[in-house]
C-alpha cells in the first residue's frame, strides 16, 4: 500500500501503526517523526507564513474576503495550500490521509478532492479526518487504522493513549483537591488577534487538573478580546498559537507584552505564563495530544504532576 499523508497528525498516527515505509509522500507540515522528511512534500502554503501573527490573520482575512464575494478572483483563492498534482500522480497513492477540520491549519479535503480530480488513472481512497473532541481523535485513528489494515493495533494504542490519560487525570485531581480548586487556565491559540482555545484542547486542561477559560470543548477556537481576558483573568496562561514552536511563539509574545493590559493580569503578576509548541503538540490533534496533557500538568503543578521533564517544547516566558 502506498500512503500519501497531507495532515501532520495522520503522519504520526500512520507511524504509530507502524507503517511508515509506505508513506510515499507528505504535506509541507509532516515533519514528525524525522524520517518522514526524506519523503517528497505535496503541498505549500501560498501565504507568506514566516511572518508575524498579525501579517498572517491579515492574508487570511484577504483570501477569505475575496472567497466571499464570489468573483472571479475567488476561483483562484479557494485555498491557502497548493497541492503538487504532477508530483501526485508519479506516487500512485493507494491512499490519502487528509482532513476536513479548518482549512486554515492544513491542507483540506477540499484541496485533495480537486486535485484527484486532476490525476489519470488513479483513483485513490480519500481518508478524510474531523476531529473536534478527544473521542474524535481515537475514532480518526480508528479510521486510519482500518484503511491500513491496522484496526488491532489501533484499538491497542487507543487503550494505551486513554489508560496514561486517566492516569494524569487521578494525579492532577488530588493535587487540585488538595488546593481546594482548580486552577483557571486560558490557552491563546492565536496572538494578534487573541484566539482562545476549543475542540480537544478544554479536555486536556481537564486532564491536567485545570479549569478551562475562554474555551468550550467541542468547538472551534473563539476569538478573543483583551476585555474578555481581563475579565477572565486566568491564574495560568499558556501561549501556544497554532503552528508556531516555542521560539516563534516567543518572538510574538513581546506583542502582548506591550499591550496595556498585559501587567494587570494575575497570571502575569504571579509569573505564570507559559509557551507550548503549538506545532507539534496542542493542536496537532495526533498521539502527542497525551504529551500535550502532560504538558500543560506540567504548567500547572510542576514536579508534583510526576511527568517527564521535556527537553523542549514548553518553556516558562520568564
Amino acid at each position: 500500500m502506498r500512503i500519501v499523508s497531507l495532515l501532520a497528525s495522520a503522519t504520526e498516527m500512520v507511524a504509530a501503526l507502524g507503517c511508515t515505509e509506505q508513506l510515499v509522500g507528505r504535506s509541507h507540515e509532516c515533519d514528525y517523526p524525522p524520517e518522514v522528511q526524506r519523503l517528497p512534500a505535496l503541498s505549500r502554503p501560498v501565504i507568506d507564513i514566516n511572518t508575524s501573527s498579525a501579517g498572517i490573520d491579515a492574508q487570511v482575512r484577504q483570501l477569505a474576503g475575496t472567497r466571499q464575494r464570489g468573483n472571479a478572483a475567488a476561483l483562484q483563492a479557494l485555498s491557502i495550500y497548493q497541492i503538487d498534482v504532477s508530483r501526485l500522480q508519479e506516487l500512485q497513492p493507494d491512499v490519502i490521509l487528509t482532513q476536513t477540520q479548518c482549512e486554515v491549519c492544513a491542507v483540506s479535503e477540499r484541496d485533495v478532492s480537486e486535485a484527484v480530480r486532476q490525476l489519470t488513472g488513479l483513483q485513490p481512497r480519500i481518508v478524510s479526518l474531523a476531529p473536534y473532541r478527544l473521542s474524535d481523535v481515537w475514532e480518526d485513528l480508528r479510521r486510519v487504522g482500518a484503511a491500513l489494515g491496522r484496526e488491532a493495533e489501533a484499538e491497542a494504542l487507543i487503550a494505551s493513549y486513554q489508560r496514561r490519560l486517566e492516569q494524569l487525570r487521578q494525579r492532577c485531581a488530588r493535587l487540585s483537591a488538595e488546593r481546594g480548586q482548580p486552577p483557571r487556565v486560558a490557552i491563546l491559540e492565536w496572538l494578534d488577534p487573541l484566539m482562545g482555545s476549543g475542540n480537544w484542547t478544554p479536555e486536556l486542561v481537564a486532564c491536567a487538573g485545570g479549569e478551562p477559560v475562554l474555551s468550550a470543548g467541542g468547538q472551534h477556537a473563539p476569538w478573543v478580546s483583551w476585555d474578555e481576558l481581563r475579565q477572565a483573568d486566568p491564574e495560568v496562561l499558556i501561549l501556544s498559537p497554532c503552528g508556531f514552536d516555542v521560539e516563534r511563539t516567543r518572538q510574538d509574545a513581546s506583542l502582548l507584552q506591550q499591550h496595556p493590559s498585559w501587567p494587570t493580569l494575575r497570571a502575569v503578576r504571579e509569573g505564570h505564563v507559559y509557551l507550548i509548541d503549538g506545532n507539534h503538540y496542542l493542536n496537532r490533534s495526533g498521539p502527542r495530544l497525551v504529551e500535550s496533557a502532560e504538558l500543560i500538568a506540567l504548567a500547572l503543578w510542576g514536579e508534583r504532576a510526576e511527568v517527564p521533564l521535556p527537553a523542549e517544547g514548553w518553556q516558562p516566558l520568564g
